[in-house]
């Protein structure tokens, strides 16, 4: 079984992914939990690049430099966790292209990003995706009480335009993706996730 959670920076949806994978260990699950950009050498490599502030880099490149990592973390960590049975949790997988460098830096259209997305991940796909939703001013709020990366130092209308990156997957794929309350707390959506991601685990 494979879930992903995503959001805009500072919805908490790290957080969330953490007391799932918690959770489910907790209960004799083998769990392998990972993040985006990272999990693999060539990952984290990668990671440190998008994220340093100081780093120069174009819309496009950074769109493919997140589908490198991505398709090295699917390739050497998530396919082989999934053939034998294990749970993955992504702190973000693809929905974050999408959003962020979809919507956020007008790069593509979805077809076009679905395309790329299909061919970075072998066609791999979330079974179920929990977006927890905050709203821009509360993620900045949240934000600036640590450090900010390159990406987060975006101004308020690109995160503006994330969300609503978010909001329109959510609709067109609505089977796939859950919409949390961010502002609700992290025990009252861990509950929520944890007792949907029971019910997926028990109904395969």
């Amino acid at each position: 079984m494979f879930f992903s959670f995503e959001g805009i920076d500072g919805s908490g949806k790290s957080t969330q992914a953490r007391l799932l994978a918690d959770a489910l260990r907790a209960r004799g699950f083998e769990v392998v939990d990972v993040r985006e950009p990272g999990g693999t050498v060539l990952g984290e490599q990668i990671r440190e690049l998008l994220l340093d502030p100081e780093s120069q880099i174009s819309p496009r490149a950074e769109l493919l430099l997140f589908s490198a990592a991505r398709a090295q973390l699917v390739e050497a960590v998530v396919r082989p966790a999934l053939n034998r049975g294990a749970v993955v949790i992504a702190d973000r997988f693809y929905d974050s292209s999408t959003a962020y460098q979809g919507s956020g830096r007008g790069l593509a259209e979805a077809g076009w990003m679905k395309t790329l997305h299909r061919f970075a991940t072998a066609g791999r796909s979330p079974s179920r995706t929990y977006l927890v939703d905050v709203s821009p001013e509360e993620a900045a709020r949240r934000r600036s009480e640590r450090p900010h990366d390159r990406i987060e130092q975006s101004d308020r209308d690109f995160y503006s335009r994330v969300r609503a990156g978010y909001r329109g997957l959510s609709r067109s794929e609505a089977d796939r993706i859950l919409v949390l309350d961010g502002t609700l707390s992290k025990e009252d959506i861990g509950a929520r996730v944890l007792d949907d991601a029971l019910a997926l685990i028990r109904a395969t």
